[in-house]
């Protein structure tokens, strides 16, 4: 058995790549073992997965690996911590979205990577069809944004998809977070069968492009002396109220 414990091994050096998002073109890593069985068990197609010696045991019979030393596999881990295993992960070549049906959250220039997985795992576990995020949101194969998604980008698909598409390409109503005027509780949102809920960045809210194009604009209501809620938050308390309409 050969164990790689050169960090300028071309192994190593090629992997290591994955690590900027520049070189994430067509596949990406993922590190940790609850994110290598949910990369598995949806059939994903792995490149070299670089695991420690003592354990091997955890990996199914039909898995390629190449046994690292840990200081090798610390060099390609982005957490201080590495659990044993890294593993490059080869993109999905997605079909175009189809948005003339179902629930989809769309993220617009929303730039923490925690946010970003969060909303994105609260709309898979919400049941809805998908997530758009704009070309300037937080790169969804970034290491903080998988581990905040926890492995829910193979349970739904994700897109990037600039909002000026929406206007020609989506049927179902756009609504979009805002505290202005006409901006309408939640709680008095009707019955929606199809929808596009937009969460806007985290400083600036959503674009005046987005309002213009918004069929609604909704907020939360707060009795109490909170300025605004976290992105993520609000979010959650929108897609389970979606999810129920």
């Amino acid at each position: 058995m050969t164990i790689i414990t050169s960090k300028t091994n071309p192994l190593i050096k090629k992997i290591k790549k994955l690590t900027k998002k520049k070189y994430r073109k067509d596949s990406y890593l993922i590190e940790g073992w609850h994110l290598f069985e949910e990369a598995y068990q949806a059939g994903a197609s792995f490149g070299p997965i670089l695991i420690l010696e003592e354990e091997r045991h955890r990996l199914p019979a039909d898995v390629n690996y190449q046994v690292v030393s840990p200081a090798v596999l610390a060099e390609v881990a982005d957490s201080k911590t590495p659990q044993g295993i890294v593993a490059e992960v080869q993109r999905e070549v997605q079909e175009a979205p189809d948005l003339t049906q179902g629930k989809w959250l769309y993220l617009e220039e929303v730039q923490d990577p925690g946010n970003v997985g969060t909303m994105i795992r609260t709309a898979d576990a919400a049941g809805f069809k998908g997530v758009l995020v704009s070309p300037g949101t937080a790169d969804i194969y970034s290491p903080k944004t998988l581990r905040s998604m926890q492995g829910s980008h193979w349970h739904l698909p994700i897109y990037e998809y600039p909002l000026g598409q929406l206007a020609q390409e989506a049927h179902a109503p756009l609504l979009v977070t805002s505290l202005q005027n006409r901006s309408q509780s939640y709680l008095d949102l009707g019955p929606l069968d199809a929808v596009i809920l937009l969460m806007g960045n985290e400083g600036q809210g959503a674009s005046e492009q987005a309002h213009s194009l918004a069929d609604q604009t909704v907020h939360i209501p707060m009795a109490g002396q909170a300025e605004s809620l976290n992105v993520a938050i609000a979010a959650g308390i929108l897609l389970f109220h979606l999810k129920n309409s």
